[in-house]
């Protein structure tokens, strides 16, 4: 009876809805929407009376409200009252807890890394703990949402771990004093060279534009007189957070970004308000296809302004601002209320979400439609598909043996172990896997499964089914055999052929074990082609002021790897 009467209210409040609008409907738009929501309404009370099986009312229409808006843009969202302290960690980076990243593998909760100088790391918990139990609560059947419920909370508040451990015969029993946990958007900053300064910005929360601030003096301190800001896999944030970091390195009163929107409050201009921290010290900012929204923001502006030469791969390509609007019962929604443009004029947004194809499918810009904008000094950019870098550093394809060794945890196993057998560590940036050691994980490799199959295998096998249905395989058959035999070979070096990259991987996971974030960062400095371009570029200084010329030219390709 009660869902019946829900039901009930949902259809008046719909009429009531209907009849606020009759009074006052100029063109019918506000009658269409009034028509549909009293539909939706008579459609869900019919559904939650008649339907076979019992339906949950929250649920049902959270799957409704969900797919309508998954029909506008990916950024459009329902944030029901439950995941509100999510989405406000999303925005501020603060959460409370103890201060680790904790995932499921294989069942088991695993400790991925503790965050250097919070709880976790303090009171000895180390990465690769298996946690067994969460102040009494056995969660071998919880899933990871569950988990992290259970090791968040208030800051002050005690939490008791029950934890295995490598090299322990018995599990060990951890009491975490949980703190204000606050997400650097600024994970490291340090010297890659005597005068060049490198910062790596993740996020944009609340602080982003403090903390690169702060970074910037530091590095100045220590002698940086070029810098490198890292923006690599960096989804974006908080708009005036971008806006913010921009001022950083260009001259108060300049156009930073302008957003336009159908409601005429969101169509803005914002300008860079605050005297400059440098506007002089050479830049170089490395982007890559995952640098998204506000990093391509501040990307973008610095390029236009001629301000930075940027480095590495074309950026998302997402030129679009959110909004959040408060719904009743303590929800809220997310919704895309403006695009935004950079200093040049440009929108570097690469899909049009109001144009689909029939099939429903999206298409992003092709390069031939991009429309050519450009930089102060003159210089040719693009809007409509990201922002493309001034020297391309295309991505490093792994081999498929290092993703498999990856994507199976048997580099966390390896590493988790060598910190048990070796107590110490040299310098992150100094530490290079011995022959020695290599020959151990070779080893450690030895009782595992390390199946993979590679393209050429996928290719063949497809071959084989296709030579089958023709009925041309007795034809091909023996050649087939001799190709597979060679690729059996191939795979069996495999651990030597590619012990290049694969101990590159290695170096960072076991360099995380002593310097946490810190160290797996540092051991990439001399294997990350996108650092060494920019440093080689920073070096070069009639190089990097010829960039920033319109006679530059095209851009600079560098190949990552094979």
């Amino acid at each position: 009876m009660v869902k019946k009467i829900t039901a009930g209210l949902l259809v008046c409040a719909a009429v009531g809805f209907l009849a606020s609008f009759k009074s006052n409907d100029d063109n019918g738009r506000y009658f269409e929407i009034a028509k549909n929501l009293d539909i939706f309404a008579t459609l869900f009370k019919e559904v939650n009376t008649y339907y076979v099986d019992e339906v949950t009312p929250t649920k049902m229409v959270k799957t409704g409200i969900d797919a309508m808006l998954k029909s506008l843009d990916p950024y459009t969202n329902y944030i029901p009252e439950d995941d509100i302290e999510d989405f406000r960690t999303m925005t501020t980076g603060q959460y409370g807890g103890i201060g680790a990243n904790v995932g499921k593998r294989d069942g088991k909760t695993i400790v991925q890394l503790p965050y250097e100088g919070y709880p976790a790391q303090k009171a000895g918990l180390l990465a690769g703990d298996e946690i067994i139990k969460i102040d009494g609560v056995n969660i071998e059947k919880k899933n990871s949402s569950d988990v992290n419920k259970l090791l968040k909370g208030q800051a002050n508040s005690v939490v008791e771990l029950e934890v295995k451990r490598f090299g322990s015969d018995k599990p060990l029993t951890l009491k975490i004093t949980r703190a204000k946990i606050q997400i650097d958007n600024v994970p490291y900053f340090g010297m890659v060279s005597n005068d060049i300064g490198y910062l790596q910005l993740s996020g944009f929360t609340m602080e982003a534009s403090r903390e690169v601030r702060n970074a910037v003096v530091k590095l100045k301190e220590q002698g940086a007189k070029k810098l490198i800001i890292d923006l690599r896999d960096n989804p974006g944030g908080l708009l005036n957070e971008a806006i913010n970091i921009s001022n950083l390195f260009v001259e108060r009163g300049r156009d930073i970004v302008s957003t336009k929107g159908k409601v005429v409050e969101f169509n803005k201009m914002y300008k860079a308000l605050d005297e400059p921290l440098d506007t002089q010290i050479p830049l170089a900012v490395i982007t890559n296809s995952r640098s998204a929204s506000a990093s391509e923001i501040v990307s973008g502006v610095l390029q236009d302004y001629d301000r930075a030469v940027l480095v590495g791969e074309r950026t998302f390509g997402k030129g679009l601002v959110q909004s959040t609007r408060p719904l009743t019962y303590n929800s809220q929604l997310k919704v895309t209320t403006a695009k935004y443009y950079i200093p040049s004029g440009r929108c570097i947004q690469a899909i049009d979400y109001s144009h689909r194809n029939d099939d429903g499918s999206l298409g992003k810009i092709p390069d031939s439609l991009r429309v050519a904008f450009k930089t102060t000094s003159g210089r040719v950019v693009y809007d409509g598909g990201g922002v493309s870098p001034d020297v391309e550093v295309t991505e490093k394809e792994y081999s498929q043996i290092a993703k498999t060794l990856a994507n199976k945890g048997y580099f966390f196993d390896f590493a988790t172990k060598y910190r048990v057998e070796h107590p110490t560590l040299a310098n992150a940036k100094d530490f290079h896997l011995t022959d020695a050691d290599y020959q151990k994980f070779v080893s450690f490799l030895g009782n595992k499964d390390i199946s993979y199959s590679t393209s050429v295998e996928r290719a063949m096998e497809d071959l084989i089914k296709k030579s089958k249905d023709d009925k041309h395989f007795d034809d091909i058959k023996a050649e087939i055999e001799v190709i597979k035999k060679k690729i059996s070979t191939n795979k069996a070096n495999d651990l030597t052929r590619f012990k290049p990259e694969i101990s590159e991987l290695l170096e960072q996971e076991i360099a995380s074990r002593y310097y946490f974030q810190r160290g797996m960062i540092e051991s990439t400095f001399d294997d990350d082609q996108d650092i060494i371009a920019a440093i080689n570029l920073l070096s070069d200084t009639p190089k990097y002021n010829a960039y920033l010329r319109p006679s530059a030219g095209s851009n600079t390709t560098v190949r990552k790897g094979k």
